[in-house]
């Protein structure tokens, strides 16, 4: 990938990878309608202490979300140390908002990341810039208490330094007590404009914070969100959210590692009664339509205020496994397939550099021919991933070619009538050397 913008991290593992599980767990878990809830609904936190005085995840078991997460093909997890709430899910000692003092009484990060680690997964940790609880943290205008009627003599109060020191030693505890971490995704910056009064990387002494991180840890990736996009290995990958990249993401006309992250609903957070859940395939096509132009899918779940991952989370990740289990090697290692391979319609291709192999996802089952624009002496073999069954190619009959004026250089795959019992076949292309 001598094209794309290198990294400062090591993201040799997570090119490579290409789907990971970014999981949002607090105590938002419990009113269960949205992990932004605190805010949405301006909540005081005299009231949303009743959150904290019962959250007790009695049902929790990392070992069955790691087995979970890695039956589903998924090679590496993100987790929310901190979310913009400010409830912090380890034993910081540099605040009494912790899950050690709650109800539960233990530290979460510390076994949930020892039972990925044994399932074979790179270890991410998602850490909110944010904090709507810090008595140092200036209230603006993403602050839950934005329209408080006494905001300005509040801030008179707050020194938003001291929050920042706070936040340097949270990153420092994170990085030197859970052993290697993979990737630090920190979240978010939203400079002041003209309409609002937000924060950016003056507010979190940026600069400084990802320094230490890179010392603390010198092959960690860090995203892009600490407001640093223009200074110099400020930030080793994109993350664009909750929508589909139309082409492999650029900045500057560069290509870029990237990762979009996305929701199986609308909510990050455990949504009880959420009910625009993604159909398998949906997720599917997102993991295939981000590989194809060179990124990565981190899939979220939001776990209840009991530990567990809900029946509808468990029936996705089960059925992404199923998939996967057939055809990660469509997945694993691959990119965006070289330009002169052109994409038929209703497909997403993805390509294997080492093994020299070309992958045609089928997103809607065609009628008995697929035809390869461009593909004609390129192809040495071909068969369906799912079993390894042999498709018949062949230059389109003359029959054909007489009203297909790119006859030439097509080459035409014979499909069975049925599709294959999988929610997106594949074919696999062995090209010629």
């Amino acid at each position: 990938m001598s094209d794309v913008r290198a990294t400062v991290g090591d993201s040799s593992w997570f090119v490579h990878d290409r789907f990971g599980l970014f999981i949002h767990w607090g105590l938002y878990a419990l009113p269960a309608r949205h992990e932004w809830v605190k805010q949405i609904e301006q909540i005081p936190d005299d009231v949303y202490e009743k959150y904290f005085e019962h959250f007790d995840p009695d049902l929790y078991d990392p070992a069955l979300w790691a087995q979970a997460t890695a039956e589903a093909g998924m090679k590496y997890f993100v987790i929310t140390t901190k979310h913009h709430d400010g409830f912090c899910l380890w034993d910081s000692a540099l605040t009494d908002y912790k899950v050690t003092n709650t109800p539960y009484g233990k530290d979460l990060i510390g076994p949930m990341v020892e039972a990925y680690r044994a399932e074979g997964l790179k270890v991410g940790f998602y850490h909110s810039l944010i904090d709507w609880h810090h008595p140092d943290f200036v209230i603006d205008d993403t602050h839950a208490m934005r329209n408080h009627p006494d905001r300005a003599t509040l801030n008179e109060t707050r020194d938003q330094s001291k929050y920042a020191a706070y936040l340097h030693g949270q990153t420092r505890e994170l990085l030197t007590q859970f052993g290697d971490v993979n990737a630090m995704f920190f979240d978010f910056s939203y400079p002041s404009s003209e309409n609002r009064v937000g924060k950016g990387h003056d507010d979190w002494d940026s600069e400084k914070l990802l320094a230490m991180v890179r010392e603390l840890q010198p092959g960690i990736l860090v995203n892009d969100r600490l407001d640093l996009n223009d200074v110099e290995g400020g930030w080793d990958y994109k993350t664009p959210e909750q929508f589909m990249a139309r082409n492999w993401v650029t900045v500057n006309g560069q290509k870029v590692v990237w990762e979009t992250c996305q929701t199986f609903s609308g909510s990050w957070g455990y949504h009880r009664d959420e009910a625009s859940w993604k159909s398998t395939k949906q997720l599917l096509t997102l993991l295939i339509d981000s590989v194809s132009k060179g990124g990565n899918l981190l899939l979220n779940v939001g776990p209840t205020g009991r530990g567990e991952f809900d029946r509808r989370a468990l029936d996705r990740l089960s059925g992404m496994g199923t998939w996967m289990k057939r055809h990660a090697r469509a997945v694993y290692g691959c990119s965006q397939a070289p330009e002169e391979f052109r994409t038929p319609r209703d497909c997403r291709l993805t390509y294997h550099a080492e093994t020299n192999r070309l992958y045609v996802h089928i997103l809607n089952w065609p009628l008995k021919q697929l035809h390869l624009d461009g593909f004609k002496d390129r192809v040495e073999y071909a068969q369906l991933l799912n079993d390894a069954s042999e498709v018949p190619f062949h230059a389109l009959p003359a029959h054909q070619a007489s009203i297909d004026p790119t006859a030439a250089e097509t080459l035409t795959i014979d499909l069975p009538v049925l599709q294959p019992d999988t929610e997106v076949p594949v074919v696999e292309l062995y090209l010629k050397k």
